[in-house]
């Protein structure tokens, strides 16, 4: 089921915000408000995207869009918002699968699994504290091959020096409902990856934190 909480985290995502997510998130809000410029995301993708990739809340598939794709990668997008999942589509001149589904519920256990999964941009989206956000985490490591990797990155709210444009937006996403990221904290992020994956890292760039997992825990 999915919750009126994350609801308000995708609705967000309309055709005309997807038209200008680039200029507003990728550009403007990434190198004024939280401090980490775009190239970042693309060298995340070149050194850790597999052959089998699931790509998780793509936004405008702005990433996806800038990188060199592997010549035989096997595509699939999940996003709660239909928007995003036809945006991000019609950027791409490779075969795609669409999944329109919430992170916080299991994906069907017939999927088959992956080599790596990003979550870029999406765990600040979802509602609650770590322990709730702990589902999506468990659910995608549930998607990976052993030696599958999870990277991603999110924006951390606690103990954090924001500029103008990120107090602002902070205070506006928070408010409406787009973030739930008031309580997230790099050192709660840090222990929740590591107690879903064997090998992490975490790096903070601005008030971003990026990081790769990989070698999913085995879980009864």
């Amino acid at each position: 089921m999915t919750t009126l909480s994350t609801r308000a985290g995708a609705a967000p995502y309309t055709k005309l915000v997807l038209r200008l997510y680039d200029l507003w998130v990728i550009r403007l809000s990434n190198n004024y408000g939280w401090r980490c410029n775009r190239d970042y995301f693309v060298d995340l993708y070149r050194r850790n995207i597999g052959h089998r990739h699931l790509e998780v809340g793509p936004g405008s598939g702005w990433a996806l869009a800038n990188i060199d794709l592997p010549t035989d990668i096997d595509l699939t997008l999940l996003d709660l918002n239909a928007n995003s999942l036809d945006h991000t589509a019609s950027r791409l001149d490779v075969p795609l699968t669409l999944i329109e589904h919430d992170v916080l519920v299991p994906l069907d256990k017939n999927v088959e699994k992956f080599d790596s999964v990003s979550i870029n941009y999406v765990l600040h989206c979802l509602p609650g504290d770590w322990s709730t956000k702990a589902g999506a985490l468990t659910n995608l490591a549930g998607t990976l091959t052993p030696d599958g990797v999870l990277f991603g990155s999110t924006v951390i709210g606690v103990d954090q020096s924001f500029t103008v444009l990120g107090t602002a937006l902070m205070f506006a996403y928070n408010k409406t409902g787009v973030f739930g990221n008031r309580h997230d904290d790099l050192p709660g992020l840090r222990r929740l990856l590591s107690e879903i994956f064997e090998q992490v890292e975490v790096t903070m760039v601005g008030n971003v934190a990026i990081f790769v997992a990989r070698r999913p825990r085995t879980r009864p």
